[in-house]
């Protein structure tokens, strides 16, 4: 019988293999519905696998999957997957299931790889109060979407570079147009922000009644990646970041918010069991 980590590695792998399918589709350029279908079943498979991995887990503890770093950084891959199939028609981009197989796979895989991410794991995480839990939740659920903005921000690079290089072929082809790509990460920065706001609202609503209990570098770090994308909100609503600047920023910016769980997560070293190491 599969552990909860085996799980989780069976959903990594059927990630990569809608990745390796989506590359193989985009040399022989087959991008019929048929073959996207091949993609998108491979992914929701996987995604299925990772909910079923992260949900036995969460049972094994009493609560959300995101008592140390394996678990974030899980969360943070299954957050984007979700996000993919919410979005995706929507906004009708065909190669972000591509770039969202490739980004899940790689979190997923790092996360796996890493055995010292697993072996201990904070206690009473959330103190039995749901609404902690939904707290916590909704701020890693904001790292996936931030995640999901990086890939169509890069997405959005590779189309300018493109256009400015005259290079209309292979990959470039299947890119939506700049100014597509510039709307969707507007929209996407705006429900990251939107998403991060409403659960530091309800952390807070909480920690006003026990400030003991707030781990207050945890919370400075949590608060200085809200505000450097609302920053960045700011400034592209009021039009003095766009184009290639705005894609570029929302980039690094993620880059750095993915760098601040490691912080996050070393301040619950005084609330942490030592689990069984990793196999």
């Amino acid at each position: 019988m599969l552990t909860d980590r085996g799980i989780l590695w069976v959903g990594t792998l059927l990630y990569l293999a809608g990745f390796v399918v989506g590359c193989v589709q985009l040399l022989r350029k087959q991008q019929d519905g048929g073959n996207r279908t091949l993609l998108h079943i491979l992914l929701a498979f996987g995604l299925a696998t990772q909910t079923a991995g992260l949900y036995v887990r969460g049972l094994a503890h009493g609560g959300c999957p995101l008592g140390n770093q394996f678990e974030i950084v899980q969360f943070v891959a299954w957050s984007a997957m979700v996000l993919y199939f919410v979005v995706g028609p929507a906004f009708r981009v065909s190669l972000l299931g591509l770039f969202t197989s490739g980004y899940a796979a790689s979190l997923a895989t790092i996360s796996l790889l890493l055995p010292q991410w697993d072996l201990t794991r904070a206690a009473k995480l959330f103190g039995n109060n749901p609404w902690i839990e939904f707290h916590a939740a909704l701020a890693v659920f904001s790292y996936g979407v931030f995640g999901l903005l990086a890939l169509t921000s890069i997405m959005h690079l590779l189309q300018n570079w493109a256009l400015k290089h005259k290079r209309l072929d292979g990959l470039f082809w299947f890119l939506p147009s700049v100014v597509q790509l510039d709307q969707i990460n507007r929209r996407m920065l705006a429900a990251g922000v939107g998403l991060l706001t409403i659960s530091l609202s309800v952390g807070a609503s909480w920690w006003v009644r026990d400030t003991a209990s707030v781990h207050w570098p945890k919370l400075l770090v949590t608060l200085s990646v809200w505000f450097v994308y609302t920053v960045a909100l700011v400034l592209r609503w009021r039009g003095f970041l766009y184009a290639v600047r705005f894609s570029w920023t929302c980039v690094v910016l993620f880059m750095l918010a993915m760098m601040s769980l490691g912080p996050i997560n070393a301040n619950r070293e005084s609330h942490r069991v030592e689990l069984t190491p990793a196999r």
